[in-house]
């Protein structure tokens, strides 16, 4: 059912139910009052009667009386006959004791005669009614009686009906009508109603008449019955069921209006809902009033504005973070820069959410320290360094000491790298520790704690993929780092959905470092050796290749020593491929117990390695040959559950230097190779170094000497002395090698002041070792 049809409904129900009610209330209003009236009527009607029947009998009491007092028999006739001209009574009858009868007066009405003090319902029909006076002498002995009588005929009925102003009708033994004053249309249903009363109440006929019996009763012996008609207007109830069909026309067409024109707002709101529930934001409601409907059109107008521009700047907002995502995107699909990745992210969390500032904060040895930040100009704080990674509780004084380090140890500018916060302290230290990320404003009276000054902030913690996510009893897994947003444009306090997108672009850094440290963990292992952790041959050649070149464009040194250990087959055969495996593993850690952090150590394939000795010249390779070689062979390998056996291995090491003896990485790998295959036949378990190369021969370069810059600033090779040129030609000559001194002076040939020194090598610089 529409709302206009349930109005419509309540407005009838409204107006129609007092109708309904006040005509009902009219109706039987009326017929009680009609009927109480009829009672009172008939009431009145029944008095009268008693009242009349009793005058007559009085009167024929009295004519009777008259009769009888007359002493002398022969005059009693005459009496009689006076009394029945006087109208005294119809008719006199004298009787003798025996009931015989003694005189009449002519004209006697018939019988039976009904008795006026006889109050049992008449064994015939009534045909007068009789007073009866005892006839007695002076002795007072019974005579017999004497009986005046008066007719009871439709003329009595129509008396009596004249005088009690109702329809009156006498009833015969047999409960039938003798006389009445009744209208032949309703006799039978006055007859009938009479039938079904008893006693003297009231009844009311189909017709509506209201009909009462009276007598037969002492003093009223005559079975009367008394009617009259309702004193209602006719056509009462029709009038009162057209007033309310008329009524309820009325309030039907009033309704209607009075609905339509109530809900026709509403139907054009709803009308307006379902366009924007379908997506037209632009539907508008005419306002049509100011009542509340029309406050309620207009509510709406604003709203659906207001909803408009918000979801046009929802609309913008997700577009441009579907771009910032899609940048996001590919940057981490196209690159494994870490630094440019988290740039990235932060200027996209910055941009999606409206932030004036941010940084990103990787955990570095129990401190997270910045690796981007954007807008922290003039934000920095007056705060100190982190305190020592180890200490699980410093005092006060001690974060004192920290904060004051670190606004030390805190350049002017906006490093990234000099925001450092201890996991734990402040707001993003915090956030580290737990685990959970937090928003809020910042308490200006709080203690300073190495962060950012700013008003609000939101903080999130990022971690490896699925190493925060929330599992029942599971502990949660060590950030990371924190992404932090500083200070919201407008001046708002950071919301939920603000936290949300956050946590979007904290996802995407924890994959971007996950994605970083597994690739460079993948590429750690695809260049690294797996039992003994030193690089393979794959990144030997591209290292040696990279240090030859760069020992030529700074002219330094580059020693390559290549190992064997000796023998090595027989210790598989004796002893398994898992006691190999644990010399092999041993062997290379304490190579690398014997190296500086510079070199490069390389396992060759087997039992072969090779070690890039940057700045070292043949001298300082022999020493570290040596040093090997003792380390090798002073200390057997333990074999782990073998009962205490040890294995004794030595090492054999060929020795090549760059340029003395190779002009390339390759040929340089091939000296030390060479070297090591003499190493092997000398005897094992010692060091040799690889033959001199021949020095190109000679030649004599022309160059310019003592060189004078121009007037421009831009000086060139060779120039004028004193205003003239002075040309001059150096001459380089290489003289022979002593390997036990390392490499050897290049004897440069001058001419002249401020001459450049010339030979097909770089001049010598430091040794190293």
């Amino acid at each position: 059912m529409t709302l206009r049809g349930r109005l419509t409904a309540a407005f009838l129900a409204v107006v129609l139910g007092p109708v309904l009610l006040g005509a009902l209330f009219v109706g039987s209003t009326m017929a009680a009052v009609d009927r109480s009236r009829s009672a009172e009527r008939l009431g009145l009607a029944a008095a009268s009667v008693r009242t009349s029947v009793d005058a007559l009998c009085q009167q024929l009491r009295a004519a009777a009386d008259a009769v009888a007092l007359v002493a002398d028999q022969a005059g009693r006739p005459d009496a009689a006959g006076q009394v029945v001209s006087r109208g005294l009574a119809a008719a006199v009858l004298v009787s003798d004791v025996a009931g015989g009868v003694l005189y009449t007066t002519p004209g006697a009405p018939a019988g039976p005669w009904r008795d006026c003090s006889a109050d049992d319902p008449a064994g015939g029909p009534v045909r007068a009614l009789t007073a009866r006076v005892g006839l007695r002498d002076q002795a007072g002995a019974d005579l017999g009686a004497v009986a005046a009588a008066q007719p009871v005929d439709p003329g009595f009925v129509a008396r009596l009906a004249a005088v009690t102003g109702v329809a009156v009708t006498l009833l015969d033994a047999a409960g039938g009508v003798a006389h009445t004053t009744e209208a032949p249309g309703v006799r039978d249903a006055v007859l009938t109603a009479a039938r079904k009363v008893t006693g003297e109440r009231v009844t009311e006929t189909l017709d509506g008449r209201y009909v009462r019996r009276v007598g037969p009763s002492p003093g009223q012996p005559l079975p009367l019955v008394l009617s009259v008609p309702s004193e209602q207007p006719p056509g009462l109830y029709a009038a009162l069921v057209g007033a309310v069909v008329l009524a309820g026309l009325l309030a039907v067409a009033v309704a209607w209006r009075l609905a339509r024109v109530t809900t026709r707002p509403l139907v054009e709101l709803a009308g307006a809902v379902d366009r924007v529930a379908r997506g037209d934001l632009g539907a508008r409601v005419p306002v049509r009033s100011r009542d509340e409907i029309g406050r309620l059109a207009a509510a709406f107008n604003r709203m659906t504005r207001e909803t408009d521009s918000y979801v046009q700047a929802l609309t913008s907002s997700r577009d441009q973070l579907r771009g910032h995502l899609a940048v996001l995107g590919d940057t981490l699909a196209s690159t494994h820069d870490l630094q440019r990745i988290l740039r990235v992210i932060l200027h996209s969390a910055i941009a999606a959410t409206g932030a004036r500032a941010g940084a990103v904060l990787l955990v570095d040895g129990g401190v997270l320290v910045g690796r981007c930040a954007e807008g922290l100009d003039g934000r920095w704080p007056a705060a100190g360094p982190p305190p020592d990674a180890t200490d699980p509780a410093p005092s006060a004084d001690a974060d004192a000491a920290v904060d004051a380090a670190v606004d030390s140890a805190r350049p002017a500018g906006a490093d990234p790298a000099a925001l450092r916060v201890p996991v734990g302290r402040g707001v993003v230290g915090a956030v580290a520790a737990t685990g959970e990320p937090c928003r809020g404003r910042v308490d200006p009276a709080a203690e300073p704690t190495g962060e950012p000054r700013c008003e609000t902030y939101v903080a999130v913690p990022f971690a490896t993929p699925g190493g925060l996510a929330d599992r029942a009893g599971a502990e949660p897994a060590a950030a990371l780092g924190v992404l932090v947003l500083y200070d919201r444009l407008g001046g708002d306090e950071f919301d939920d959905d603000d936290l949300v997108t956050l946590r979007t672009f904290a996802g995407h850094a924890a994959v971007a470092v996950d994605n970083v440290r597994v690739h460079e963990e993948a590429q750690r292992l695809s260049l690294t050796d797996p039992l003994t952790g030193l690089w393979n041959y794959r990144y030997l050649r591209e290292s040696i290749r990279r240090e030859v070149e760069r020992a030529s464009r700074f002219g330094r040194m580059l020693s390559v020593l290549a190992l064997d250990l000796d023998r090595f087959k027989m210790v598989n055969d004796t002893w398994g491929h898992a006691a190999g495996d644990a010399v092999l593993a041993e062997f290379a850690r304490r190579l690398r117990g014997e190296i500086r952090e510079v070199d490069l150590a390389f396992r060759q394939g087997g039992e072969e390695f090779v070690l890039l000795l940057p700045e070292t010249d043949a001298r300082g390779a022999t020493t570290v040959a040596e040093r090997l070689g003792a380390a090798v062979r002073d200390a057997p390998v333990a074999l782990d559950g073998s009962g205490g056996v040890t294995i004794g291995v030595t090492v054999s090491v060929g020795i090549a230097v760059y340029p003395d003896h190779a002009t390339t990485g390759q040929q340089v790998l091939d000296a030390a190779d060479a070297a090591l295959y003499a190493a092997k036949a000398a005897g094992r378990d010692t060091w040799r170094l690889a033959e001199a190369q021949p020095w190109p021969p000679v030649e004599e370069i022309a160059v310019p000497a003592a060189a004078v810059s121009p007037s421009d600033g831009l000086p060139r090779a060779g120039g004028a002395i004193d205003g003239r040129d002075c040309p001059a030609r150096v001459t380089a000559a290489v003289g022979p090698v002593d390997l036990d001194a390392g490499r050897p002076e290049v004897p440069v040939a001058r001419s002249g002041p401020g001459g450049a020194s010339s030979g097909p090598h770089p001049s010598r610089h430091a040794h190293g070792r």
